[in-house]
């Protein structure tokens, strides 16, 4: 019964800020890279944010420098600390991550279920 659970979305004005977070649950035996992706209306998925089990980095040229994504090992838990948000950052978040669960000899990606993103005055 693993999953992840998204949250910390909601409205906020542009130049605000918002911090995200993806909880993994379950009984799991280990988790490889993680990110981030978002949906925009009319638009396909894209890759905000990307981070490896040793905690390298990557991200889309439209967040560099606003968007920081980290990982707490620990917790099992991801975040994307967003700053300086612009209506085009507008979208459905969705955490992802590589993982295998306990009875599975198989790792694979998973989704959580997203969470809303507004930027809006």
């Amino acid at each position: 019964q693993v999953q992840l659970v998204e949250s910390g979305g909601g409205l906020v004005q542009p130049g605000g800020s918002l911090r995200l977070s993806c909880a993994a649950s379950g009984s799991i035996a280990s988790i490889g890279g993680m990110g981030w992706y978002r949906r925009a209306p009319g638009k396909e998925r894209e890759l905000v944010a990307r981070i490896s089990s040793s905690d390298s980095t990557n991200y889309a040229d439209s967040v560099k420098g606003r968007f920081t994504i980290s990982r707490d090992n620990a917790k099992n838990t991801m975040y994307l600390q967003m700053n300086s948000l612009e209506p085009e950052d507008t979208a459905v978040y969705y955490c992802n991550a590589l993982l295998r669960p306990s009875n599975s000899d198989y790792p694979r990606n998973y989704w959580g279920q997203g969470t809303q993103v507004t930027v809006s005055s």
